[in-house]
């Protein structure tokens, strides 16, 4: 099940309809579907045992599943302390364009990314965010150090922190230097704080070195190279990048 504009997916297995090799007179059990929000619905003994972060936990991803985003919210301010309630609560607050609360949770998120996905595991849940990483392109990220650091980068961008949101992507980078997300996002965070920087263009530039045109996130990343070359005044050779981005025309 997923809730349009949160990203989160609540995921259950069903009976497999295969064929089976046993005697066809054989009753075949199938378990009742239960639904989402029930499954997400503690009972009175279960919650004297239970403690109070993790079903506040629970909760909020009740009620994101009932698509009640501020009681979510609110349930999830109580479970920050859990790397995964901290990843949630701080996507929600980034939704909400609380820029300082976001930082707070993800950085929370970010400090124990060992611990995350311990409780979407044990709940069965599928937590995966949509995240504008440019004006013309979404990427989907999990519940982990990767999607935290580019979900602050996000949160960075938007209070015009370029140096914090530098050091994330640079951070990010170290860890996969070859992720084209990554290296389109770093783009274009270096192109809209220091687009007069020579020594920033060429980084930009170099970016791009190397990759292939094989995604709408690959074209992207061909054309804040164009814009450098064009701040560089190589007017040829982004004219050439940009004729190289058009030849794909799937996804454009």
């Amino acid at each position: 099940m997923g809730i349009a504009g949160t990203g989160l997916f609540y995921t259950s297995t069903l009976p497999s309809d295969k064929s089976s090799s046993r005697n066809s007179s054989q009753i075949i059990d199938i378990q009742p579907i239960v639904r989402p929000e029930d499954r997400l619905k503690m009972g009175f003994f279960k919650r004297l045992i239970t403690p109070d972060d993790e079903e506040a936990l629970v909760d909020g991803c009740r009620e994101l599943v009932l698509e009640n985003e501020d009681k979510a919210l609110r349930h999830l301010k109580k479970a920050t302390h859990l790397a995964d309630g901290a990843y949630l609560a701080g996507f929600l607050a980034l939704k909400n364009s609380q820029f300082d609360k976001a930082s707070e949770y993800l950085s929370k998120a970010a400090e124990h990314s060992k611990a995350l996905n311990r409780y979407f595991d044990k709940y069965g849940i599928s937590a995966t965010m949509s995240l504008l990483i440019t004006e013309e392109i979404s990427v989907h990220v999990e519940p982990n150090i990767r999607g935290v650091l580019l979900g602050l980068v996000e949160v960075c961008q938007s209070q015009e922190k370029w140096e914090d949101a530098i050091e994330c992507l640079n951070r990010l980078r170290r860890m996969e230097p070859e992720d084209v997300v990554i290296k389109l996002s770093l783009a274009e965070i270096l192109m809209e704080s220091k687009s007069g920087d020579t020594k920033v263009n060429k980084k930009i530039i170099q970016l791009a070195e190397g990759v292939d045109n094989e995604s709408e996130v690959h074209a992207a990343l061909f054309l804040y190279k164009a814009k450098a070359l064009r701040n560089l005044k190589l007017f040829a050779a982004g004219r050439d990048v940009l004729t190289k981005a058009l030849r794909r025309k799937k996804g454009r």
